[in-house]
């Protein structure tokens, strides 16, 4: 005869709760990396013409992560932390007491830890969809809630003996995710730039829907011979009008320069907007420049520039920014 269960009902239910929430967040990364991996787009729940969509998030540098779909990696973290949460519940029949204790109490760690580390990371993610990509993306909203709820149902899900060691192993695994996440999420540095240039000026406002920020930076000589360079060679560059990053490579281009840039505006509800084009080339990322036939994402000096173009005129460049 089945004994009855006394225990409160979060202790009883956690373990069932995260693994229907895992399943959905395994569900959803398997759809959306099937999305970016086909080039199509995704459906974006109130999405508005002219305003950033979650299909930009997705074609932006932070949606691929040494090569792969960021949704691959999320992808896994569902898939352990469904594992994680069913074992005890699978092997609750086929145990005895001591072993599922031992099994509970192993996994209950793994759930709690694992659900602070993607709180973490998704906390970090939520940070850049708020501030640098300046946009909307339900996806990414409701995969941070659901990393809060792992987190919070790990944490009352079961009776923690020892609270210092509670403290310290999530002190310790939030620590390694942020610093973890930080360079993993870290522009590569590029070359160092040889004497005294002004900062570009820093993003005050959001963009202004369709047309993205002004240029406010005059160009030099020697920007105007590497853009006319750049254009004779044929060079090109993929952004959108929301996208902060390429509107920093606007200003370390200077605006009489940049209007000698084929530039292939990709941004959906932008004026000319070449969308269709921006998914025919596979474009995943902005900014990226396609050069001599070499695609590169990512802000580019324009000291990096010249080099990948051949580039042999002036380098007396006149701006600069913080990290480039």
């Amino acid at each position: 005869m089945t004994q009855p269960d006394f225990r409160p009902w979060i202790y009883r239910w956690s373990r069932p709760i995260i693994a229907a929430i895992a399943l959905l967040g395994l569900t959803l990364t398997t759809y959306l990396t099937i999305v970016k991996v086909t080039g199509k787009e995704a459906f974006c729940l109130g999405e508005q013409s002219g305003a950033g969509s979650c299909n930009d998030v997705f074609s932006s540098p932070y949606a691929t992560v040494f090569g792969l779909p960021l949704t691959v990696y999320g992808m896994g973290a569902y898939f352990i932390i469904l594992l994680l949460a069913v074992l005890p519940l699978a092997f609750n029949l086929t145990l005895q007491k001591p072993q599922r204790e031992t099994v509970e109490r192993i996994t209950g760690w793994g759930l709690l830890l694992g659900s602070t580390a993607m709180m973490v990371a998704s906390g970090y993610l939520m940070y850049i969809l708020a501030f640098d990509l300046q946009t909307f993306c339900p996806y990414c909203v409701a995969s941070a809630s659901f990393a809060v709820s792992f987190f919070l149902l790990s944490l009352l899900g079961r009776n923690w003996q020892d609270l210092g060691q509670l403290f310290l192993g999530i002190t310790m695994v939030g620590l390694v995710t942020w610093v973890g996440t930080l360079g993993v999420f870290a522009q590569d540095t590029p070359t160092t730039v040889a004497g005294d240039r002004t900062p570009i000026p820093t993003l005050q406002r959001p963009p202004q829907p369709g047309v993205g920020w002004q240029i406010t930076t005059d160009s030099g000589n020697a920007e105007l011979q590497l853009a006319q360079h750049l254009h004779n060679q044929g060079a090109k560059m993929y952004g959108a009008y929301w996208c902060p990053h390429c509107h920093e490579q606007k200003l370390l281009l200077g605006k009489q320069a940049f209007q000698k840039i084929d530039y292939i505006e990709c941004g959906r509800g932008a004026k000319n907007s070449q969308r269709d084009r921006c998914s025919a080339d596979g474009i995943e990322a902005y900014p990226t420049w396609e050069i001599n036939g070499q695609r590169y994402t990512g802000i580019q000096s324009p000291d990096k520039l010249a080099k990948l173009s051949n580039y042999d005129g002036s380098t007396n460049f006149k701006y600069t920014m913080p990290g480039l």
